[in-house]
């Protein structure tokens, strides 16, 4: 039986765990759901290789997050495998169907425990509480901020000799709604980092520019080329952006 109360134990254990893990990555700046996943995959060990990943382990204060889940749930895995197999070996058939009854109510009591919204936000209000007193970390949940769910995106798009973007002053364009946060520029094969460029920031065939926009507005920049089809594509931008513009004024600013 003591075997039995330490498997739901370690149970127990282990979603806090997770919880506490997934809470500490959001305070980093991720989304909750992307921060939940990972903390998950970690402990879980599953290791899913998805794009944030990239973003994970570039992160050193992530990184050293993810590096204990990893460990932990090492642990607690094998833990709750041995404790699972001393729970029923040597047991007799009455016994184990006692125990087999008593670990189905723990774990669906565990499993309410785990889907409960209150119980969630109740914990995720105490543990962020609890890592912001004791720790350096901050919630910046950027995809939430910047609208990265509702059509916006943030790119890279690399300029071309042919782009229509090429050879012209950031004050003498109409981005349609789009903002270039930064310019990665090879200057004497050395990278240099111009960040939140003025508009007499002239843009140059090579450089990489940070855009944030609609991902159409984003998609039309990086593909469209000099000459007059592009003027053409611009023009029927700069409509639409301030078709959009007008439509957000009407509904008091909102799309």
């Amino acid at each position: 039986m003591i075997a039995l109360i330490s498997l739901l134990t370690i149970i127990i254990l282990s979603i806090v765990i997770v919880r506490i893990g997934a809470v500490a990555l959001e305070l980093t700046g991720l989304s909750p759901e992307v921060a939940s996943f990972q903390a998950q995959s970690a402990f879980s060990g599953v290791g899913f290789t998805t794009q944030e990943s990239e973003t994970i382990v570039n992160h050193p204060v992530r990184r050293r997050i993810i590096r204990i889940l990893i460990l932990l749930g090492g642990a607690g895995v094998t833990s709750s495998v041995a404790t699972l197999v001393l729970t029923f070996m040597g047991q007799s058939g009455r016994s184990i169907l006692i125990r087999g009854v008593i670990l189905s109510i723990g774990l669906l009591g565990i499993f309410i425990f785990a889907r409960s919204n209150y119980i969630y936000n109740l914990m995720k209000k105490l543990i962020t509480k609890a890592l912001d007193r004791w720790t350096k970390l901050r919630i910046y949940d950027y995809e939430q901020m910047l609208g990265l769910s509702k059509g916006f995106v943030i790119s890279r798009i690399i300029v071309k000799e042919d782009s229509w973007l090429s050879d012209k002053r950031l004050s003498d364009l109409k981005l349609e709604g789009a903002l270039i946060l930064a310019i990665y520029r090879k200057v004497n094969s050395e990278e240099k980092y111009i960040g939140v460029p003025k508009g007499d920031t002239v843009i140059k065939p090579g450089d990489a520019l940070i855009c944030y926009a609609r991902q159409d507005v984003s998609k039309a920049l990086s593909q469209r080329c000099k000459g007059e089809k592009g003027d053409i594509e611009h023009k029927a931008g700069v409509e639409e952006e301030e078709r959009l513009a007008r439509l957000r004024e009407a509904q008091g600013g909102f799309d």
